[in-house]
């Protein structure tokens, strides 16, 4: 696919969408960045549109021209709203990009997935997964509307590929953050392995210029439907792999050697497809203080 051609990314205001934005703007495409709000700071050469994308001739207009979307806005979380709202504004949201894309013609559409569509993430009570490393055929269980939302909006873009003959591929995304984010887990992690999420989302995470490249390189796909992981190769864990399992999950199947402290999400399919996978790790780039971490 040219690299000079038009592309659309909705939620370009927000964290994500400002690094894809630029990752884009740098690669050579021609930016159309839409948010309810105009994004600060853009790259040359971008612009800016500000849209409501439940309004479909605010997308109309907007995609005019455009031979590829990212579709990122979304409500990021089940706190994000009540679970009708959630699951609603979610599940609309792709439906109509996806909609106002087939219209205008175009044939390759990015979506943004998630991890929480596994159902681990914001499950009642620890849900154990079925197996590790957990790949893009684990068993999707949401019992959250977050969660439900990412499952229906992958198959909504399978019915597009169906139906459209569109290229769509769904980035499933584990926790993004910057590295002074992903530090300051690390070093909460370290103290306590069962900080937080860490045990529910298996100590995953991708740094956020690595999620970035991954849309770049996802425009590359040029036919069918695919559900894609894209997570960093390690754990937020100083303790090896091994030693979380046997203390959180000690009924999990194991289906690789994990040593060290290899992730527990496969990033196989991520190489395969797009060519790359996230490489960025805490354990290569330390803070200027590691013993923060190692403690």
């Amino acid at each position: 696919m040219s690299t000079t051609g038009r592309l659309l990314v909705t939620g370009a205001a927000g964290q994500l969408g400002r690094l894809v934005v630029a990752e884009l703007a740098a690669a050579g495409w021609r930016v159309v960045a839409v948010d309810r709000r105009i994004p600060a700071a853009l790259p040359d050469g971008v612009r800016p549109v500000v849209a409501d994308i439940r309004r479909p001739d605010d997308l109309r207009q907007a995609m005019a021209g455009c031979e590829a979307v990212i579709h990122l806005a979304a409500h990021t979380n089940p706190g994000a709203g009540s679970g009708a709202d959630v699951f609603a504004g979610n599940t609309a949201a792709t439906f109509a990009v996806l909609a106002a894309a087939a219209e205008a013609g175009v044939r390759t559409a990015v979506l943004a997935s998630s991890v929480s569509a596994y159902g681990m993430s914001y499950a009642p009570q620890l849900l154990p997964p079925r197996y590790v490393p957990v790949d893009e055929d684990h068993p999707l269980l949401p019992q959250d509307a977050y969660g439900l939302s990412k499952q229906a909006d992958e198959h909504t873009g399978a019915m597009f590929t169906r139906r459209h003959a569109m290229s769509v591929v769904a980035l499933r995304l584990h926790w993004v953050a910057t590295a002074a984010q992903i530090h300051d887990r690390v070093a909460a992690t370290a103290a306590d392995p069962g900080f937080g999420a860490g045990p529910r989302e298996l100590w995953g995470y991708v740094e956020c210029r690595d999620a970035a490249r991954a849309f770049r390189a996802a425009l590359e796909v040029r036919e069918g439907c695919h559900t894609v992981q894209v997570c960093a190769p390690d754990t937020l864990s100083p303790e090896p792999t091994r030693t979380l399992l046997e203390r959180f999950h000690p009924g999990t199947a194991v289906r690789a050697a994990l040593p060290g402290g290899t992730g527990l999400w496969s990033t196989d399919r991520a190489r395969r497809l797009l060519g790359c996978a996230p490489a960025w790790t805490w354990r290569e780039h330390q803070p200027q203080h590691p013993e923060a971490i190692h403690r």
